[in-house]
């Protein structure tokens, strides 16, 4: 993977993508089901989106389909959309996605597990209903649960994706069914021989005295709560992703730092929508938790601003990186 590392035109520099996870509300703590679930945190994407071009940033909505065939979301995102002040891609949550053909399990919540017709069919119907609904045909895709699968890529080739941002570098799900991004690249690379297909990784940078050793440490560190947490007290190891869910803006604005001096040509960032509103994730269950992740992307977008990092889109990503 280190071969086919990603090259931008001259002039592009470093810059930061701001990515949704545009989903249903759900107990993160139940079973999947492929009903109970809601959307009433769908109105808080126009203050979202009012918040997003008062800071200059074109956030990119990535659906699935409780979204993508929802009228008040199709409303409020295909506005920003149709403006040119928002982008819109590809999410597939495979137990809310027809055609609901497999047994809802921990295993087939990663859409890369299910047989690969089934998982081309849910995704197919899943990118129509986006292309109908918000009059856009999407360009970037991101596995539910970063479900990746080995046919994954050849699908969204076929289909004329031309990025995926699923891999979660540096975080290993292989316990419960997923895969094991722990020791893939954080800087975009490219997928395959041909540079049809290009990964754009969520950004995720080790920080601390012991970082360089990171991907040997941490997984053991992980394993063993006490060293880890030992490892962070130390300033030694700490595992920073650029999410306001869970991160702290101190933390973030370290991890930006690394980032920048590891040269990543792209900050890939990201939360989910259901955390625009109180009491859907664990992330946001007061008005001040809402407060405190309105008060982190403000503070990131200063601080990107102030170390010269531009945000960016995925039109312009496309368009700059060498093939």
């Amino acid at each position: 993977m280190a071969s086919q590392r990603a090259r931008f035109a001259e002039g592009f520099g470093q810059r930061a993508l701001l990515t949704v996870d545009t989903e249903e509300e759900f107990d993160w703590n139940a079973t999947f089901r492929a009903d109970n679930y809601g959307l009433d945190h769908v109105r808080a994407l126009g203050n979202f989106q009012q918040f997003c071009e008062g800071i200059g940033v074109s956030p990119v909505y990535l659906v699935d389909w409780p979204i993508a065939t929802d009228p008040l979301a199709r409303d409020i995102i295909g506005d920003a959309v149709r403006r040119g002040t928002a982008e819109i891609g590809v999410q597939l949550h495979p137990w809310v996605n027809p055609p609901l053909r497999e047994e809802i399990t921990d295993k087939y919540s990663f859409a890369g597990n299910l047989p690969q017709a089934l998982e081309a069919e849910k995704y197919r119907r899943l990118r129509d209903a986006i292309e109908e609904g918000f009059g856009v045909v999407p360009r970037i895709y991101r596995a539910g649960r970063y479900g990746l699968g080995p046919q994954t890529a050849g699908m969204l080739m076929d289909t004329g994706i031309a990025v995926d941002s699923s891999v979660r570098a540096r975080y290993d799900y292989s316990s419960g069914h997923g895969p094991d991004y722990s020791k893939h690249p954080v800087s975009p690379y490219w997928t395959d021989a041909d540079r049809r297909l290009l990964e754009l990784p969520l950004t995720t940078v080790y920080w601390g005295l012991l970082r360089r050793q990171g991907e040997q440490l941490f997984p053991l560190a992980s394993k063993l709560p006490l060293l880890g947490g030992l490892l962070s007290r130390l300033s030694l190891l700490e595992r920073i992703s650029l999410t306001p869910e869970g991160v702290t803006l101190d933390e973030a604005l370290r991890g930006i730092d690394i980032a920048i001096d590891d040269d990543l040509p792209v900050f890939v960032l990201s939360f989910h929508s259901p955390s625009l509103a109180v009491g859907h994730t664990p992330y946001v269950r007061t008005a001040d938790d809402l407060d405190d992740l309105y008060d982190w992307l403000r503070g990131v977008y200063s601080y990107l601003n102030m170390r010269g990092i531009e945000p960016t889109t995925v039109a312009e990503i496309v368009d700059a990186v060498q093939v």
